[in-house]
């Protein structure tokens, strides 16, 4: 496995499940775990330590609530920890979004998007990351952004033709 991509709760696979689709979609095989900072504090520790031995290279970690995942997983690994603040609860992911954010100096965590965009800007960040030395995937990714653009001019010719008949 090359990413690893962390939930605090299985409640969370729904959203979190469109990270490991994206990374599959590019070829790069990701393990899932549910492991809660909260409730399994050892089991997070140890996770985070040994990932590099395991053949990791990124981890995901979603969590909302206080979302103390992302820092504990960073707080016990050299690896790049990508986090993605999970929207619910009382204030809806703010607290979540937050707590990702305010990262004490030494420890980063890269905070991805609140919402559905998260986990797929969280595994195509890792897929750039993994990018930097795997040429096939980094031919993958201009693929990828080419296939953006075109929807985009797509969706821009849709919208003058509308417009010319109008």
């Amino acid at each position: 496995m090359t990413v690893g991509i962390v939930m605090g709760s299985d409640s969370d696979w729904p959203l979190v499940k469109k990270a490991y689709d994206t990374l599959k979609d590019f070829g790069v095989e990701a393990e899932v775990r549910v492991i809660s900072a909260h409730r399994t504090p050892e089991l997070a520790a140890e996770y985070a330590k040994t990932a590099a031995s395991r053949g990791l290279k990124v981890v995901i970690a979603a969590a909302g609530g206080a979302a103390h995942l992302g820092g504990i997983l960073a707080a016990h690994t050299t690896l790049p920890v990508l986090g993605i603040p999970v929207a619910g609860g009382a204030l809806n992911g703010v607290d979540a979004l937050l707590a990702t954010l305010q990262m004490p100096s030494g420890i980063p965590v890269a905070t991805l998007a609140l919402g559905s965009a998260g986990p797929v800007n969280a595994a195509l960040f890792a897929v750039q990351i993994l990018a930097i030395s795997d040429e096939g995937l980094a031919a993958k990714l201009a693929d990828h952004k080419r296939r953006l653009a075109e929807k985009v001019a797509a969706a821009n010719d849709r919208i003058a033709q509308e417009l010319a008949k109008a």
